[in-house]
């Protein structure tokens, strides 16, 4: 997954679906890609004016970035485009830029998503996914949670028709639970019975396109009572037309002076490309290619850049949506490009009445089917600290953002394993009457070691946070042997790596048992090893007699040494 010697893959994931494509799926890609089409284009519109461009330049960017996505992306569900937390970065990035204004700051804009882009290919060509692996399971059970109340509460203002005056999942709850009396009844009505209507439905007819439903039926019974003069607010004045596609007019001086901001967005699409990917793949038994998914976002700001727009990443509540709706393919993304600008185009009057009540009931709707609660049960009865790792990242991801609640679950995903590895498993290894091979004499009652020779096992790679704890065990096991030790044998098979530190400990470990009269041997150890060790000189100081291929072999050469040198005698070590 994305190390650094894979040779890239160029084959583009586009005839790959395409060859396997059932008919069956047409349907559900269809009415998925018109579904995300009529949540897009007021929510785009909106991102664009946080990032500080025209509301315009979101339906863009969204065109070019989608359709470049379904070409290279390997997510059958991922929605790209404009979002809230690249949106944000845009204007801060570019803020901080003296002497933007204008026209000017939609060139840097668009530039910066071309910039993202080259991070992006560059980071693809060098193997850098890597940063996908520390994204364990917990993290994504809880990143989605915490997604889907964001999600809820971003709507609590479209739901009740009160103007949210504030910024976070924390500030707009505590802003909304303050003024409920400014909520308009008939805002509220709409909203509740659409998203009512839409659970329902989904309960009754799960295959049934419950969110374009939902909003087709919201929309004429607000024409048909004339709501909006009643007070329900609908998306209202849509843009028409599309950015022509082009470079933007910047020097090689601005364009270096955006790469700061580009690493960062960089870094948070793609955190979050692949946490709702992975997700949505999961639930569908499908797997994602960590390492596409950094050219496929590349090509999704390269796309979203050349149609004058600005970085843009994947969205949680369109994604859901589409996932809601019956989307199965990258199809779905076409149908959303050909949709959107058949729309800008042709249905402008129709988009326009959609009243935003609806849409923030199809966004709840998308984000109840986000929580898996069985999830968290599989959870809690696996391991509890997995459990504790998706409410923390759940909990992070709330209080502090997306991004730095990511950053705090990868953080204590990486604390959990190196507690973990740093106090593994160890065991002394014997005979099990019956049973072929040695075994940890713990795990069999009748199991027995073999007198003076010592099979001790240590189940995790050796490095600077577990050498101490390993050089103590060992030395409490030889010295609470019933029977003299008289070897001393490494299982290194779960030993699959060494740290500088962790060997230097083992030789403290052979040099101390040495003093003591006792072999120091190692076993099953793999030419990886091997090759880490050898440079420290351990293996000359233990000897290549006492290096032993298998644990049968070992135990032979104990016993030919003990017809030299005498039966155990002693009082141990």
């Amino acid at each position: 997954m994305g190390s650094s010697h894979e040779r890239p893959d160029l084959r583009p994931p586009v005839l790959s679906w395409l060859r396997g494509y059932r008919r069956t799926w047409l349907r559900g890609d269809v009415l998925a890609g018109v579904t995300i089409t009529a949540y897009l284009i007021p929510q785009v519109m909106a991102y664009a004016e946080v990032a500080g461009v025209p509301a315009a330049v979101g339906l863009s960017a969204a065109v070019g970035s989608l359709l470049a996505y379904a070409l290279l992306g390997s997510s059958p569900q991922l929605s790209v485009g404009p979002e809230s937390t690249t949106a944000l970065m845009t204007a801060a990035a570019l803020g901080s830029v003296p002497g933007i204004a204008g026209d000017r700051y939609g060139e840097f804009a668009a530039a910066l998503a071309l910039v993202v882009a080259g991070v992006c290919a560059v980071s693809w060509l060098g193997g850098l996914s890597f940063v996908s692996e520390l994204l364990s399971r917990p993290v994504l059970v809880g990143y989605l949670t915490g997604i889907a109340a964001i999600m809820i509460v971003s709507q609590l203002g479209n739901l009740s028709g009160i103007t949210v005056e504030a910024d976070g999942f924390l500030p707009e709850l505590a802003y909304v639970a303050r003024h409920l009396d400014r909520a308009d009844a008939s805002t509220l009505a709409v909203g509740l019975v659409t998203l009512a209507g839409m659970l329902v439905l989904a309960a009754l007819a799960p295959r049934a396109p419950v969110a374009l439903i939902g909003m087709l039926t919201a929309s004429a019974v607000v024409a048909w009572f004339d709501l909006e003069a009643s007070g329900v607010a609908v998306i209202g004045s849509v843009p028409a037309g599309l950015a022509t596609p082009g470079l933007p007019e910047v020097s090689v001086h601005d364009v270096l002076s955006l790469v700061p901001a580009a690493l960062g967005v960089a870094f948070v699409g793609y955190t979050d490309n692949i946490l709702t990917g992975r997700a949505f793949a999961h639930r569908r038994e499908q797997r994602i290619d960590p390492r596409r998914e950094l050219l496929a976002l590349g090509a999704a700001n390269l796309g979203a850049g050349l149609m004058h727009g600005f970085p843009v990443s994947s969205s949680g509540s369109r994604t859901a949506i589409g996932d809601a709706a019956g989307g199965r393919t990258q199809l779905t993304g076409l149908v959303t490009v050909a949709a959107t600008v058949i729309a800008v185009l042709a249905l402008r009057p129709v988009l326009e009445a959609f009243p935003t009540a609806a849409l923030g009931a199809v966004v709840v709707y998308a984000a109840v089917r986000l929580i898996d609660l069985p999830e968290f049960r599989r959870l809690a009865h696996f391991r509890r600290s997995e459990l504790l790792l998706a409410l923390t990242t759940t909990a992070a991801v709330l209080v502090v953002g997306v991004l730095n609640g990511i950053v705090v679950a990868v953080g204590l995903s990486v604390f959990d394993l190196m507690r973990r590895v740093a106090r593994p498993h160890d065991a002394v290894e014997g005979f099990v009457p019956g049973v072929p091979g040695m075994h940890d004499i713990s795990d069999y009652a009748g199991a027995e070691p073999v007198p003076g020779l010592m099979i001790y096992r240590y189940d995790s790679p050796l490095f600077f946070a577990n050498a101490e704890n390993f050089r103590s065990r060992a030395r409490a096991a030889v010295a609470e042997s019933a029977d003299p030790v008289r070897w001393f044998v490494l299982n290194t098979e779960a030993v699959v790596e060494v740290d500088i530190t962790a060997a230097d400990a083992l030789e403290t470990l052979r040099r101390e048992l040495s003093e003591r009269g006792v072999v120091f041997g190692l076993v099953r150890m793999k030419m990886d090893l091997r090759d880490e060790l050898a440079p420290t000189g351990i293996l000359e100081r233990i000897g290549e007699q006492y290096l032993f291929p298998t644990l049968p072999t070992a135990v032979a050469a104990y016993r030919d040494w003990l017809r030299t040198h005498g039966a155990p005698s002693g009082d141990g070590c």
